[in-house]
């Protein structure tokens, strides 16, 4: 089965003729538009292309999307596998609560993976991941949704992404963290503003140590924002990139981003490594572009993200991640479901079944 041509696809842009690869962010300094696909795990995929058309349009909603929203063959809804069933997640959770009450951590976000056996397109074609990105676009638009598509490079991600994880003018840099998911805005618990203001701070030490002495503020906090199916809690944190600060130094500083992690990250990390039983692959780790020659990107955090993978036999299957951020006042059982409430309504999208169906993921 031939590969697809390389594609990048952001809200208003369209990137084709790919001419360059590379793990090292310091190109992003150098020139030219890159698209960029950070790992949780760390691994870098930056690529240059020539062929950038700007539209200006809002989210991709037209008569071209419908088309090529009509290519996508989704998985069998019932089809979907857990990494970590309820009553593994929410002994995950009790777990953290422990380490919370001896003092080694504030938060942590337990994720697990979902995937499911992906068929092939119309005609037997390859799987495409722009498709999906299209059906996305129509049925669960996103701030910040995206599409890399380099399948000769093992990355072939859609993202509906609601959380800004970096965005650059110059030299000033932004972050939008997200804690606190509940299906209306009366629906939010006291932990959730903790939690924001927990994350908040750990944005800020992280730019902090990147940005000019006195520069990072807090424009926004809180503050309440619709998505399909469910509102958020979102964080504004902006500073002034010190002299000499690249693209290497912003991320080393930066990620994974403290969202999607915990509090302190180090000790957050070192929990999730012990108790997650999947990698998490592009799921908590930034997409988006970065514009060389007018020192400007946008990078999603990835949320809300899709990416076609292999399995031991190499097979093509879609795979999708969840999560929920554990502080002391977290409830196992609330916990799990806000991951399946994170879940459900994108489920259904990606694979064609645009109703709740009411099933429980395995």
């Amino acid at each position: 089965m031939r590969d697809l041509p390389p594609l990048a696809r952001f809200p208003g842009i369209v990137a084709r003729d790919l001419r360059d690869v590379t793990a090292d962010p310091a190109a992003l300094d150098s020139a030219g538009f890159w698209a960029v696909a950070v790992d949780f795990e760390g691994r870098t995929v930056c690529a240059r292309f020539g062929d950038v058309r700007r539209t200006g349009a809002p989210p991709d909603t037209g008569a071209g999307t419908a088309a090529r929203a009509a290519r996508w063959r989704g998985p069998e809804p019932d089809a979907w596998t857990s990494s970590m069933d309820s009553a593994a997640y929410q002994a995950g959770v009790r777990t953290i609560r422990e380490h919370i009450a001896a003092g080694d951590v504030y938060q942590v976000n337990l994720c697990r993976v979902l995937h499911a056996p992906l068929p092939p397109g119309p005609g037997g074609e390859r799987p495409d991941i722009d498709a999906l990105a299209a059906v996305l676009a129509l049925g669960n638009p996103a701030p910040y949704a995206g599409t890399i598509r380099l399948p000769a490079h093992g990355v072939e991600i859609a993202t509906a992404s609601p959380e800004l994880f970096l965005r650059r003018d110059g030299s000033t840099v932004e972050s939008g963290p997200i804690k606190g998911t509940a299906p209306t805005a009366g629906g939010f618990l006291p932990k959730d503003r903790a939690e924001n203001v927990m994350i908040v701070d750990l944005v800020r030490n992280d730019l902090g140590r990147v940005c000019a002495t006195g520069t990072v503020t807090v424009p926004a906090l809180c503050a309440v924002e619709p998505h399909p199916g469910l509102v958020h809690l979102v964080s504004t944190v902006r500073g002034e990139l010190r002299a000499g600060a690249g693209w290497p130094q912003l991320l080393a500083a930066a990620f994974p981003p403290g969202s999607v992690t915990g509090a302190p990250k180090a000790a957050a990390l070192r929990m999730i490594g012990e108790l997650e039983t999947a990698l998490r692959g592009p799921y908590c780790g930034a997409l988006g572009w970065v514009d060389a020659d007018r020192r400007t990107a946008a990078l999603a955090v990835g949320i809300r993200t899709f990416w076609i993978g292999r399995d031991a036999a190499d097979r093509p299957e879609l795979r999708f991640g969840t999560g929920a951020g554990i502080t002391w006042g977290s409830d196992p059982a609330g916990e799990w479901a806000e991951t399946e409430l994170k879940a459900r309504r994108l489920l259904a999208v990606a694979s064609q079944a645009h109703h709740d169906s009411g099933r429980s993921l395995r």
